[in-house]
């Protein structure tokens, strides 16, 4: 179990507040179910993400309902909602804000006034992020990173919790400006989202082709989520799992690694930024799951979505489409044979 009382600022959660917090988890994930159908395993790690505290990149072909998933869990929760789209002459000040001059009628004097852009919000939809330039991207980065934006020498906090879903279309290479690594660092995790099976596109059919519209309730608040987010940093993990991270992240650099496979197609590896992401976000599903302490369940389930962004393949692994998810399978396989775990 977690520590009867934590301390979050000022509040204190006792153990019967931990177990009704814990009670709307699923509760959120069901409301958005309302709405989208399947698509199981990407809801679970968008909630991860956030009860990590982290960001997310969902990416995904026309028409999966990338947006339709973040405004549908922006309905869920009580928080304010801002969607960005991002264009080619989108501006930074555009996301930021900008200053203003306003007069005092009182005194006649001019002023300058910051005028806050669509970036103070909790959740922020950063739409078909790759369309926009380089500069405006960049203006994510402290937003992302600090919680914080600076506009003429000031520093503006955000509001907690802050959360950003931006989304991609991969198969779109003109007109777009892919994203650098510096900031797909950034993002705790890249969701990809597939076709659906059969059935699930039949549900989609039926469900949206009709005048039943469904009503999504708000279940959560943003105290119970930064109530969460301190929760998820309680959980446990023992020493030789946190080894076994180490180990996994080390692996996929080709300098440190004692893979053969790494070698051969991969070009940079993962940072330690990697490290704590994977063992974050594997506290954030165990505690999703009911658990207060990881499991090596946990670590594999969510290594696909942490690592694919932050292993570099090189020219050879992209002509023969060998992808960082398959880097990742193969170390998995291979750092279990070997540690018996």
């Amino acid at each position: 179990m977690l520590i009867g009382k934590i301390k979050n600022n000022t509040l204190e959660l006792t153990e019967n507040n931990i177990k009704v917090l814990l009670e709307k988890l699923p509760q959120l994930k069901a409301e958005i179910q309302k709405v989208i159908v399947g698509q199981d395993a990407i809801l679970d790690e968008l909630l991860v993400a956030f009860l990590a505290g982290g960001h997310c990149l969902l990416e995904g072909v026309p028409g999966l309902a990338k947006t339709l998933i973040v405004k549908t869990m922006s309905q869920a929760l009580h928080l304010a909602f801002r969607r960005i789209q991002f264009t080619p002459d989108l501006m930074p000040t555009d996301i930021i804000g900008t200053e203003i001059l306003e007069e005092d009628h009182a005194t006649g004097k001019r002023f300058f006034k910051f005028n806050k852009g669509p970036l103070f919000a909790n959740i922020i939809l950063a739409d078909e992020i790759n369309r926009t330039p380089p500069k405006t991207q960049s203006a994510l980065l402290e937003a992302m990173q600090e919680f914080e934006v600076t506009y003429g020498g000031q520093t503006y906090p955000l509001d907690k919790p802050f959360f950003i879903l931006a989304t991609q279309n991969p198969i779109e290479q003109a007109g777009t400006y892919p994203l650098p690594e510096a900031q797909l660092d950034r993002f705790l995790l890249l969701v990809k989202i597939d076709y659906p099976t059969p059935e699930e596109e039949f549900a989609i059919l039926n469900r949206t082709t009709g005048t039943k519209k469904a009503d999504v309730k708000a279940v959560i608040t943003a105290e119970e989520i930064i109530q969460a987010q301190a929760l998820v940093r309680q959980v446990t993990i023992n020493e030789d799992l946190t080894r076994y991270v180490s180990e996994l992240i080390r692996a996929t650099r080709p300098d440190t690694t004692t893979s053969n496979y790494v070698k051969e197609w991969v070009r940079w590896g993962a940072g330690p930024r990697a490290g704590q992401a994977l063992i974050l976000t594997a506290k954030a599903r165990a505690l999703l799951k009911g658990r207060y302490s990881v499991l090596m369940e946990d670590l594999h389930a969510m290594a696909p979505a942490v690592l694919r962004h932050r292993i570099l393949m090189n020219f050879k692994a992209e002509a023969e489409g060998i992808t960082s998810d398959k880097v990742t399978a193969e170390l998995i396989k291979v750092i279990e044979r070997k540690g018996g775990m």
